[in-house]
């Protein structure tokens, strides 16, 4: 038996963040994680995916079909050595993981390696694994942490197993599959499914909806699906899966117009989503009030139960590690005595496709419903000059402000390397920013940035490029 003033469930981006925070402010805390701190994101999610894209669009610019000869630079056809491939990934995820390890040590949180069973809101059981193997702790805790994550969401009709993945093995293949067939296209799905039609693989990309990421609109996600084409994607819309065998890799398929569809694969990578891990861990003996799957919190990320609070994956939309990441801040300010809320005027959201996509605040057409009269612009990369040097022109940036006071609700981009102005989108917002801030504020020759500029003067009725 054992007491502590913090005990958190779970090592991902919001359970580490929490636990340091705490420590550092003289708690008491520990720390329970199944498998390496750093959760999904770091071990088999986002860093290694994004290392996975990077090397694809590396690879895939020197073949037959990539811009390098375009811009004078003559190779012979790469190879793909894919065991190296992972090596480098791996030690990307390792220094990372080592790293998140040697901030909990230094800020003196005791981690263990274990399976968590809860008790009750101020007990907890722990059954070690690896390093902490054989032991069997109780621990009694003050305050609570739920931070359990999520996990990739199965289809009842093809089980993961064999032929048919998850984005986690999509990850660590250790030979690259012919064919794939990738149901869903949302961003997991858009993203590695691009990535493996790069490194060589003929993908087929099936969604139930009529367009690829159909969360954000047709204008944004437009350039990305005319890549996809180029690249050889088959992109099998209004689709829907009636069946599917995971030993031979048959698919069959029915389709909104047309007759139904056979296809089959070597690899079957189904990306429909995933699912909170808000019922494991004996959190159902809780009894905690539920939003659907997710556990119900407030503004500073407090459960129904009194000193029991829920963070990250398990709370609901968006799961991104950043959102963790904030609410882990706001959960250890509370418990430190400080008054903090969560709630963020916009969480800005990626997708790492090519060209990338990222959004911030509201879409025009929410922007409509929730503002009413509002003001859109959009400023093509083909009139900006650094993304005519990236030899990358097919996208845009796009502001949503109001009409009468000129405040900035939402940006939308689509292009080279737009993940890199999510922090200045989602600082405007914050800091309320008037079309006229952005507008008059100095930006730098030649940058993506500009395009912000020629989008805010362009809502103003003064644009100056386009």
């Amino acid at each position: 038996m054992q007491s502590t003033n913090v005990l958190v469930l779970g090592g991902g981006p919001a359970g580490y963040v929490t636990a340091i925070r705490t420590a550092q402010a003289g708690i008491s805390t520990v720390l329970v994680e199944r498998a390496n701190p750093g959760g999904t994101c770091l071990n088999i999610g986002c860093i290694p995916s994004k290392a996975l894209i990077h090397a694809a669009d590396k690879f895939h610019s020197l073949g037959a079909n990539g811009d390098a000869a375009q811009l004078g630079i003559m190779a012979q056809p790469p190879t793909l050595d894919l065991p190296q491939l992972n090596e480098w990934k791996r030690g990307i995820v390792s220094q990372l993981t080592e790293g998140v390890q040697a901030l909990l040590k230094r800020a003196g949180v005791q981690v263990v390696q274990g399976e968590a069973t809860v008790i009750d809101g101020k007990t907890v059981e722990v059954n070690g694994v690896g390093g902490d193997a054989g032991k069997r702790l109780r621990f009694v805790c003050q305050h609570l942490v739920l931070a359990t994550g999520s996990a990739p969401m199965a289809l009842p009709m093809l089980p993961f197993g064999g032929r048919v993945i998850s984005s986690t093995e999509a990850l660590e293949q250790s030979s690259l599959p012919a064919s794939l067939a990738v149901i869903g296209a949302g961003y997991i799905g858009v993203e590695l499914g691009m990535a493996y039609a790069k490194l060589g693989s003929r993908v087929t990309l099936i969604e139930a909806q009529g367009r690829i990421l159909p969360a954000w609109d047709a204008a944004l996600t437009r350039p990305v699906q005319r890549r996809l084409q180029a690249l050889g994607v088959d992109l099998l819309l209004n689709t829907r899966l009636e069946s599917g065998d995971a030993d031979s890799g048959v698919l069959k398929l029915s389709q909104e117009s047309g007759a139904p569809r056979e296809i089959q694969a070597d690899r079957i990578l189904v990306a429909v989503g995933r699912a909170p891990r808000s019922r494991e861990a004996g959190l159902d003996s809780l009894m905690l009030d539920m939003d659907g799957p997710y556990i119900r919190v407030d503004e500073q990320c407090r459960t129904s139960m009194r000193q029991v609070w829920a963070i990250g994956d398990i709370t609901g939309e968006p799961m991104l590690a950043h959102r963790a990441m904030a609410q882990a801040e706001v959960v250890a300010a509370v418990i430190a005595g400080e008054r903090r809320r969560f709630e963020p005027a916009a969480i800005p959201a990626v997708c790492y496709s090519d060209p990338e996509v990222v959004v911030a605040g509201m879409l025009p057409e929410e922007a409509k419903g929730r503002a009413g009269d509002v003001l859109s612009a959009t400023f093509p990369f083909s009139g900006n000059g650094r993304a005519l040097t990236l030899n990358q022109v097919d996208g845009f940036v796009r502001v949503v402000a109001r009409r009468d006071d000129h405040r900035i609700l939402g940006w939308q981009a689509v292009g080279p390397s737009v993940s890199e102005l999510a922090a200045a989108f989602t600082h405007s917002i914050e800091m309320c920013s008037r079309l006229e801030d952005i507008a008059g504020t100095v930006h730098a020759h030649p940058t993506l940035t500009e395009a912000m500029q020629e989008a805010a003067l362009k809502a103003l009725g003064a644009g100056l490029h386009g």
